[in-house]
């Protein structure tokens, strides 16, 4: 076997390798993006042998999942911890992602035997959080260690059945010249723990540092190499929603809600109106509306907040973080064109109270009546629910699950609903059917 060290330049954006350094990558179209990296290329002298099987007579067990001990965490992966699965863990500096990773070991370590690597912090730190949150540590071994040898050692000798690396960016393989946290050196990391991993039917999570785009930092083939994606999100103060981006055995559609106590991150077993505002008012105050919005198997009550002011500069502008920016326009497109309402001059600005992020399209309707609401300074009905799709023609279009939605309101309190089809519903909320947008506006002016 011969050893070449070989110099080329990659793309830390999708890891595509160039011989020579570009201004844009060809693969990904971003610019700037080519680092000089250096790499040792072994040549190997004979021929390896390889066999196939049938697919028939490849081995499983009838029970590949078992429980984290974290009943929200186990929703958004699916159901639980897949045997020999590989999870990337992303979000922002201090979110909770180490803290919910040392209780996940916890959870876990009754029944399994657990590893913690960490690449960042001492043990004797470690063990502080560990005892600070209350957790069992009798169960839960530690390795402080980035260099990827000793911790391959490790895991052949102790056999864990669940390892936890905190994190991907620390670790490093000294057969690479670049520096830890380079996409060579977590491509090479993440490939060779995880293939180990799937051989030995060990569960590994990977921490990742994420960067001020909100993007687990590193090449996008590091997304495509683990079997699961969960990303952080800092709703409110103490609120953190946990999402799965990809996952190869469930549902994306799933969210976790946690709250950030003196004892780690809890779930919340109740969240259906854990996003809106109790108020004593039988009128909201103008630009609120509330919808009922599907998250996987879950239905929540949500307040959409909207502000409408005149523009600074004479051009309207709109400010949503927690919506798409470019779904607010085309909703204010089509209440100009088909409901009278003006809104090219204005500044909008369109919020979810309790910072989830809203992705269903059943929330434009709601985000429609908001802006009317506020453009109109005018209140809708406090127990007045609202969802539907809308067109570019000015159609309120029927969205799937209406009878979960009516169900989740008639629960929190609401009365009427605002809705584009009629409903054979025993909920006894009264609904006020609009085809058009502009019949949904005149229920409310």
């Amino acid at each position: 076997m011969s050893k070449e060290v070989t110099t080329g330049f990659v793309c830390s954006e999708c890891g595509y390798t160039s011989t020579k350094w570009l201004g844009r990558c060809p693969q990904c179209g971003m610019w700037n993006t080519f680092t000089e990296e250096k790499a040792i290329r072994t040549h190997k002298t004979g021929t390896e042998v390889a066999r196939s099987s049938v697919l028939s007579a490849v081995p499983y067990e009838a029970e590949f999942r078992f429980e984290s001990g974290i009943s929200e965490l186990d929703r958004v992966l699916g159901g639980g911890i897949v045997h020999a699965s590989s999870v990337l863990v992303g979000g922002e500096p201090g979110i909770g992602k180490s803290t919910l990773m040392l209780q996940v070991a916890a959870g876990c370590s009754a029944r399994r035997k657990v590893l913690y690597i960490s690449g960042e912090e001492s043990s004797s730190q470690v063990r502080q959080r560990a005892e600070r949150l209350g957790l069992d540590l009798n169960r839960i071994n530690i390795l402080c260690e980035t260099k990827l040898e000793p911790i391959l050692y490790v895991l052949d000798t102790e056999k864990p059945q669940i390892v936890i690396a905190d994190s991907l960016q620390t670790l490093e393989k000294d057969d690479i010249g670049s520096s830890a946290g380079s996409v060579t050196q977590m491509r090479t990391c993440c490939m060779e723990i995880t293939s180990h991993a799937k051989a030995n039917g060990t569960s590994v999570f990977f921490i990742g540092h994420v960067t001020k785009e909100g993007v687990i930092a590193g090449p996008k083939i590091i997304e495509h190499m683990v079997d699961t994606v969960i990303y952080f999100e800092q709703a409110s103060m103490g609120v953190r929603l946990v999402r799965a981006v990809k996952n190869r055995f469930g549902s994306v559609d799933e969210i976790g809600i946690f709250l950030m106590t003196s004892h780690g991150l809890e779930g919340v077993a109740d969240p259906a109106s854990f996003f809106i505002s109790k108020r004593e008012e039988t009128t909201l105050p103008p630009g609120i509306a509330f919808t009922a919005i599907v998250e996987g198997t879950r239905t929540f009550i949500v307040e959409i907040q909207a502000l409408v002011t005149d523009g600074k500069s004479g051009i309207g502008r709109v400010y949503s973080d927690k919506i798409d920016s470019s779904r607010v326009l085309r909703v204010a497109a089509i209440l100009e064109r088909h409901a009278g309402i003006l809104l090219a001059n204005k500044d909008i600005y369109i919020n979810v109270a309790g910072g989830m992020k809203v992705n269903d399209v059943s929330a434009e309707l709601a985000i429609a009546l908001a802006l009317k609401s506020a453009y109109s300074d005018k209140g809708i009905d406090s127990k007045t629910v609202s969802f539907g799709e809308l067109s570019l023609a000015g159609e309120v279009r029927p969205v799937g699950f209406a009878d979960r939605r009516m169900k989740a309101a008639a629960e929190m309190g609401f009365t009427s609903a605002i809705i584009p089809e009629s409903r054979n519903n025993e909920t006894g909320i009264k609904p006020k059917i609009c085809g058009r947008i502009r019949d949904a506006v005149n229920y409310i002016s």
